[in-house]
């Protein structure tokens, strides 16, 4: 597995890591014992980044990894969000500088682990100056607790405010073929500040790997995104057929070759692809290696140009982020 480097401090990585919410939520039913032989077949394969939150699942998805990584704890590449609260009285973000601490140590004891690689505010708090929150989290940084920070799903003038009290590693964003928005002006700040790249999604929720099931179980989320309801999910489908040719021509998945288009997209970016299943994160694993040419990523964007695909992810994300965040 190759290796990559995110932020102005060189967090190390491999190229691919392993997003883990599905473990935990949003894709219905998981089993444990499956889940965890995953992860440990994502390390054997030399993916080291493992990529959660202290809302998945409401704290069960770090305490499966640390079940998953316990033993092998030099293997990984450990991240972490926290701002997103799930309790009893729903879902709400919280990023006050006071809490920053608490949620840190509570994702340390739930983990196994006195140390995380890398931890993100997973949303900003709108009723928070997000330097304030950064300041909060750089005092984990000189204590010991962290190693690098990151941001998820943060605008442009987020990304500068926080980037102006400590170095910021990592960006989050949903990014792949079927989503490209931030290509316009999220993607280019970070660079310009010296931010890698986390994309999760990076299957676009699975709907790349052409494989999708033929009705979303009793708590799978996509049931309530429109780019996979209706007119859309078809006109969608089709550009997926169109991916899928292509890969066959080259001997991949339509999966491997989503992966490999966003890995060309520059050598700071990390996609994190999640999987329940041993053999997805094999076929994940073995995208790093394919290189494409020229000729490819012109083929893709011919095939498939940014504008063709159906649905407003917008309006989604929203709903999700405030009520019933899945990511």
């Amino acid at each position: 597995m190759q290796k990559r480097h995110l932020g102005p401090d060189a967090l190390t990585s491999s190229a691919l890591g392993l997003g883990c919410m599905g473990l935990s939520q949003a894709y219905g039913p998981a089993d444990d014992d499956e889940s965890i032989a995953t992860i440990r077949r994502a390390l054997d394969l030399g993916v080291s980044l493992l990529d959660t939150a202290m809302s998945y699942g409401a704290g069960h998805n770090e305490q499966l990894i640390g079940r998953a990584i316990a033993g092998r704890r030099e293997q990984v590449v450990l991240a972490t969000k926290f701002g997103i609260v799930r309790d009893p009285d729903g879902v709400r973000l919280d990023g006050r500088p006071e809490q920053v601490r608490g949620y840190c140590e509570a994702s340390l004891t739930r983990l196994g682990v006195d140390l995380i690689d890398l931890y993100y505010l997973h949303r900003i708090d709108p009723d928070v100056p997000v330097a304030e929150t950064v300041a909060a989290m750089a005092e984990l940084v000189t204590e010991g607790k962290v190693r690098h920070l990151g941001l998820s799903e943060a605008n442009t003038g987020q990304l500068e405010q926080a980037a102006a009290v400590h170095p910021i590693a990592a960006l989050q964003c949903e990014w792949s073929l079927f989503w490209r928005e931030p290509e316009d002006d999220v993607i280019p700040a970070a660079r310009r500040l010296g931010i890698g790249l986390v994309p999760y999604s990076p299957l676009g929720r699975g709907m790349l790997t052409g494989a999708l099931p033929g009705g979303f179980a009793t708590g799978d989320f996509r049931g309530a995104d429109p780019r996979f309801a209706g007119d859309s999910l078809a006109r969608n489908l089709a550009l997926v057929d169109a991916v899928a040719g292509l890969a066959a021509e080259r001997g991949v998945t339509a999966g491997q070759l989503a992966l490999a288009w966003l890995l060309a997209q520059g050598p700071d970016i990390v996609p994190i692809p999640g999987t329940r299943r041993q053999r997805r994160i094999e076929e994940n694993a073995a995208a790093a290696a394919i290189e494409l040419s020229r000729s490819d990523l012109a083929r893709l964007d011919q095939l498939v140009p940014r504008a063709a695909w159906a649905g407003d992810r917008q309006s989604f994300a929203a709903h999700r982020t405030t009520r019933t965040s899945s990511e």
